[in-house]
């Protein structure tokens, strides 16, 4: 006979309010982005900010150190980045459709938010979260100038272009080719000027392991 297993309904209990404890200890994202603008350290943490970031610090600021001083947190209104005006021509802002105040924050300059982003001149269709809101790198989209942002065309993109291969890298495929088909192919070899892969960790990360799995682990 199965011994039936006891309820330890204390022990539960103990559990739960650790495990609440622990959560409500969690320094907020008020403590934990706070700046002390004479020494540019984080009190939390005591960690300098990089000398590179402090004219932005002193001189930008953060999304909703923009969204506190503004009706309805900004709602409905376009937020682009210093960083996107240097990098790119086409615009590139965030829409704005609902914001979650930190309250307990001093100046409720902290929080998240949620928008459609419109990179490079191309409108994603899902309303995401707002990555990047402690950057002191946002700026507010003036009125005049959002319908001229909103009804910019991007330009259609480009064919691709091939380039022939190197000599000798050309006669290794034709060598292999012929190899394993025993015929030329009916058309010349040509090399695409567009990866179509990002080369990141995840994509190394995937051929080792098809490697791994085509050789098999070594015992």
């Amino acid at each position: 006979m199965v011994k039936k297993k006891r309820l330890r309904l204390i022990a539960e209990m103990a559990r739960k309010i650790r495990a609440y404890r622990e959560l409500k200890s969690r320094p907020r994202d008020s403590q934990k982005y706070a700046v002390d603008y004479e020494t540019m350290k984080r009190p939390l943490t005591g960690k300098m900010l990089p000398v590179m970031a402090w004219q932005d610090v002193r001189r930008e600021s953060r999304l909703f150190s923009l969204l506190a001083s503004m009706r309805m947190f900004g709602v409905g209104r376009l937020f682009t980045r210093k960083s996107w005006l240097e990098d790119h021509t086409e615009p590139s802002y965030w829409q704005i459709t609902k914001v979650k105040v930190d309250y307990t924050a001093e100046n409720m300059d902290h929080g998240k938010a949620w928008g459609i982003l419109t990179y490079k001149g191309k409108q994603e269709t899902d309303v995401k979260e707002v990555d990047k809101v402690m950057y002191h790198d946002w700026r507010l989209v003036p009125k005049h100038l959002e319908q001229q942002m909103k009804d910019f065309t991007p330009l259609p993109e480009l064919p691709l272009r091939y380039v022939p291969y190197p000599p000798l890298l050309r006669a290794m495929m034709l060598a292999q080719h012929s190899k394993v088909g025993g015929s030329v192919p009916p058309e010349e070899p040509a090399l695409p000027l567009k990866r179509d892969v990002l080369l990141n960790k995840h994509y190394f990360r995937q051929q080792e392991q098809e490697k791994q799995g085509k050789e098999g682990t070594a015992v």
